[in-house]
């Protein structure tokens, strides 16, 4: 059968369809300027392909004097700026929008096959068509990249003109063109065929170049290239090992995200007129001093009264790790969660609140003895909650979980006082775990060692993954976080089916440490959805109560059976036990962990050993 001919944007034209009927190209939701189409991203426009600039001043990728500033000190603090910014929303009466950068440069055209840079195309203005053929160019989809986030096109040139051995390289101008085609006998690499016209090297596919030190055997490094920071950027020597990637994969960018929850007493909202001034203030130890630094920048009355400056302050430096001269980074964020937790424990009730509180928890009414049987204390509603989700840099290569400050890539090559945030609205239910019946479940053997293989898979996919397997951060996988992590899966989705929730409009907060074993489930989205207290209600002891024990039973079966719940391994690398997309795994937006470090047996047993199920004996007839 003859194929169709490659398609030329002049038909969209001729049709009839109309243009006003047709989508926004290029249009992204404001949340994936965080999540998904972050600074450094490659985004896909039509059969176009981009990357998003970076945040330097000269160069912004979204105009910040349009962008809404997001206030949230404990996030700021932690992160080192000043404040947030929300991603752009423009629309036809702003100029706001996220500012792409052609990549890569590398394309082809399907019909005359030739392989180059797209400004040798001479396409017209506007238009990425082959100015001779007048059909859509392809850009390449083969791209390179390192570990420490730089980005490159892939070498056809040294790829095409390689030594038989795959040792020297015949690089530079030959006064050929490169060609692109494919055999069609197959959808794999070796059908992708790429030659030169100078006839000095013969026609070879593609395969091979996903190797991992494919280039590296061609005398490839990185040499520092940051694309989306622009041409005028200084190229640095970088020298790692470059991987080849293709275009539309996961592992091109991962973004590094930290959030943080508005709690008392910055959830008030009482301290924004001090914006910009407390890192002055954190210097000053007495009243006096305070009061005296007020006085010479407030020329007229206080907007915060002298002993709520001091309540703010104190409750900063309670967020300082304890014990640690010079505290990491993964400290002084786990330091934040304790203050969430202790906060979510304690509750602040709507009636102490004054009318511009941010986070409103409660004790239930009803009698919790209802869930002494279960292990389960402490419920809360959180009837109105606030969070903030920053986009701190990115990754490429790295699981963005077990990144350090050298595999973060930056947004913008000076440093910025701001980051790109979303803020959340919504409500939550919080529950604990009984701590001394969690100390006896979590100290069994048969308990620990399912809990080691974990957790030595996951150390092992950290340390494959770094490059520097010495300074990996140690996986975070114990007994009572796999098991608060799978509890709190089989619970969004218990919740997504009684009451009417999106499973991808629900989010765990997991609080696991030698300390703390709670977890919240909250709404995690920017809508409506979930917002009119449906959730809060799941809260009350009752409806928690007949909650927890449908979802643990509904655990106890998996469509996937015995296959699943007998699995010595499963997921990316084992990082994952008695969990599949047919039980536990959620949406991605839901889970924390990326939908690793979950297994369903620790809630309900296995067939061989049911003991090492938490929820076992509460479960009997």
């Amino acid at each position: 059968m003859t194929p169709p001919p490659a398609r030329s944007r002049r038909t969209a034209a001729r049709g009839g369809t109309p243009a006003h009927s047709l989508p926004r190209r290029g249009t992204v939701r404001r949340a994936q300027a965080i999540t998904t189409y972050g600074v450094g991203s490659l985004i896909a426009v039509d059969q176009e392909s981009f990357i998003v600039s970076g945040l330097d001043e000269a160069d912004q990728s979204w105009n910040a004097d349009e962008s809404p500033q997001i206030s949230e000190r404990r996030l700021a603090r932690l992160l080192g700026v000043d404040h947030f910014r929300l991603p752009p929303a423009s629309d036809d009466a702003s100029k706001d929008g996220l500012r792409v950068r052609r990549f890569p440069l590398m394309h082809s055209c399907p019909e005359c096959n030739e392989l180059q840079q797209h400004g040798n195309f001479n396409p017209p203005a506007g238009r990425s068509v082959c100015g001779t053929c007048d059909v859509d160019l392809v850009p390449s989809r083969f791209i390179v990249a390192c570990e420490a986030g730089h980005l490159g096109e892939f070498p056809y040139w040294q790829w095409v003109h390689r030594s038989p051995d795959r040792g020297s390289t015949t690089i530079g101008k030959c006064g050929g063109t490169l060609m692109l085609r494919s055999s069609g006998r197959t959808s794999s690499l070796r059908s992708i065929l790429v030659s030169c016209t100078c006839g000095q090297a013969p026609e070879v596919s593609m395969e091979g170049s996903f190797r991992r030190n494919a280039l590296g055997d061609l005398g490839l490094k990185c040499r520092g290239s940051r694309p989306w920071l622009g041409t005028s950027t200084p190229v640095q020597g970088c020298a790692l090992s470059l991987r080849t990637l293709q275009r539309g994969s996961s592992s091109v960018w991962q973004p590094v995200l930290k959030s943080a929850l508005s709690i008392p007493p910055w959830s008030s909202r009482r301290e924004d007129p001090l914006d910009g001034h407390w890192e002055k203030l954190r210097k000053y130890d007495d009243r006096a001093a305070v009061a005296i630094y007020l006085d010479a920048v407030f020329d007229d009355e206080w907007p915060v009264s002298l002993d709520e400056v001091m309540a703010l302050l104190a409750a900063e430096r309670e967020e300082d790790p304890d014990g640690e001269a010079t505290p990491t980074f993964d400290h002084r964020y786990r330091a934040l969660r304790n203050k969430e937790y202790e906060r979510l424990r304690s509750g602040n009730d709507e009636s102490e609140r004054s009318r511009g509180e941010q986070f409103v928890c409660e004790t239930p009414l009803g009698g919790q003895s209802v869930l002494d049987p279960l292990g389960v204390t402490g419920p809360m509603l959180v009837k109105k909650l606030r969070e903030v989700r920053a986009l701190k840099a990115f990754t490429r290569l790295i699981d963005a979980e077990s990144t350090t400050d050298s595999t973060e890539m930056p947004l913008s090559e000076r440093p910025l006082r701001w980051l790109p945030a979303m803020e959340v609205w919504g409500e939550g239910v919080f529950l604990r775990l009984d701590e001394e019946r969690l100390d006896a479940w979590e100290k069994a053997t048969a308990v620990a060692a399912r809990v080691e293989r974990l957790r030595t898979a996951h150390q092992r996919v950290l340390e494959q993954r770094a490059v520097d397997p010495s300074r990996v951060t140690p996986s975070p996988a114990t007994p009572r976080m796999v098991l608060l992590h799978t509890l709190a899966h089989v619970l969004i989705d218990e919740w997504s089916l009684e009451a009417g929730y999106p499973a991808a409009s629900l989010r765990e907060r997991l609080y696991a440490a030698d300390d703390m074993a709670g977890v919240l489930v909250y709404t995690a989205t920017s809508d409506s959805a979930g917002s009119l207290g449906g959730l809060v209600a799941q809260g009350e002891p009752d409806r928690l109560d007949r909650s927890v024990r449908s979802a643990v039973h509904r655990a106890e079966w998996c469509s996937a059976d015995p296959f699943c719940v007998e699995s010595e391994a499963s997921g990316t690398g084992g990082t994952n036990l008695a969990a599949c997309h047919a039980c536990v795994m959620l949406p991605e937006t839901s889970c924390e962990h990326n939908n690793i470090l979950l297994d369903r047996a620790l809630l309900i047993g296995t067939p061989e050993d049911p003991s090492i199920g938490f929820f076992h004996e509460a479960l009997q007839p």
